[in-house]
């Protein structure tokens, strides 16, 4: 019988794990397995998940199950959000674009976004309707968020947006884009504020190509152009300008922690696969799992795995009462993705010459893993912001 990726480390149910969120687990890994999974190979061709399937994964309710049902979600907390997540990567659906959509893109709108806002958006990005996406990242800013060059300029009732933007997840299918703009580029971070664009609904907006990337290719990810983009003034996010510096340093520690339940899936998910292996395979007379150095290194790998996923559990905890810190969301992003590259890479290793096959779903991960380390903030900048609170 296959190890189960969610049994793999025998870490006890958390507390905050009620039984409505076990049961949103449990669906969403069938759901994924019998709806995404098939066609992932063909999404990872065409370097794009099917329109189709966000209206489909809408209907099944795993979009937006954190948003409350006033505005069309399921109301539900984080903790629906994490196991959504974490179904994707236990299932090797990672490149789904959804986790982003429903834990980054849409609680900036319920937290930021006026009683208008809320009730025009997230009804129809619940349903699938509406895909979302975060421009941030620009081709001369990365983690420095206030060296952003995108402007909006305001001109009577509307504002007009010039600039770039690139690394955008969800790029090609995304129609509503948040974009991070310096309306006053004189002020550094106290300059920075969040523009919503139905990108449907105005002329300038541009998409340029699907990037090329070394892995997660079932995911759309590209260039945007912001070319006099006239959008209303009601669609900033927040009362005034210059929020927007502080609206994403208040959402930053929920993506951190979400990439670390990426993390933590992937790494369930590559133990699983790779005891199942080396119990199959055979060398010199007997299966790979009888020798000393694998059963040492599989023993050393799931002791951190355990650790790992102890602590992301303590960690959405913390999330789901208030208390997470800034700092510990670095820390739980940072350690886990390090770990993930490195469990892989071991069972590419235990793989053998197969590892490095394509086929064989331990060379996605060896692809799809190493971004972890650099998106949300590189790890760098994790240790950084660790630091300063010593």
């Amino acid at each position: 019988m296959a190890t189960m990726p969610s049994e793999v480390l025998g870490v006890p149910r958390p507390d905050w794990m009620e039984d409505d969120v076990a049961m949103l687990e449990d669906m969403a890994y069938r759901w994924l397995e019998s709806e995404v999974a098939p066609h992932y190979d063909r999404y990872e061709k065409q370097e794009m998940v099917d329109r189709s399937a966000w209206e489909a994964a809408g209907a099944a309710g795993l979009l937006c199950a954190s948003m409350p049902e006033e505005y069309g979600g399921s109301g539900g907390t984080y903790a629906h959000e994490a196991v959504i997540a974490e179904a994707l990567g236990r299932v090797g659906t990672d490149g789904f674009g959804i986790a982003l959509h429903n834990a980054i893109v849409a609680p900036y709108i319920l937290h930021f976004g006026s009683e208008e806002q809320k009730k025009n958006w997230l009804p129809r990005m619940a349903s699938g309707e509406l895909i979302g996406a975060i421009a941030m990242t620009e081709p001369g800013a990365g983690s420095d968020l206030q060296g952003i060059k995108t402007t909006a300029k305001k001109d009577g009732n509307h504002y007009v947006i010039n600039g770039s933007k690139t690394f955008i997840t969800n790029g090609q299918h995304a129609n509503l884009v948040i974009v991070a703009t310096k309306t006053d580029p004189t002020k550094g971070a106290k300059g920075v504020s969040l523009m919503v664009i139905e990108t449907e609904e105005v002329e300038g907006y541009r998409r340029g190509r699907n990037l090329d990337k070394v892995g997660l290719k079932a995911n759309d990810t590209s260039e945007l152009f912001f070319d006099d983009v006239r959008i209303p003034t009601a669609n900033m996010l927040g009362t005034d300008e210059g929020q927007g510096f502080a609206q994403l340093m208040t959402e930053l520690p929920q993506e951190r922690l979400l990439i670390a339940n990426q993390a933590i899936s992937m790494i369930e998910r590559a133990l699983a696969i790779t005891i199942d292996y080396v119990k199959e395979r055979k060398a010199f007379g007997k299966a790979v799992i009888e020798f000393q150095n694998t059963q040492f290194k599989l023993a050393e790998l799931k002791s951190e795995a355990v650790m790992a996923r102890v602590f992301v559990n303590h960690c959405i905890g913390e999330h789901l009462k208030g208390r997470l810190t800034a700092t510990t969301a670095s820390m739980v992003k940072y350690l886990t993705t390090d770990l993930q590259c490195k469990v892989v890479d071991e069972c590419v290793q235990l793989h053998g010459g197969y590892g490095y096959m394509n086929e064989y779903p331990v060379a996605r991960m060896f692809r799809d893993a190493r971004v972890q380390r650099i998106y949300g903030g590189t790890n760098e900048i994790m240790k950084l912001l660790i630091a300063r609170s010593l």
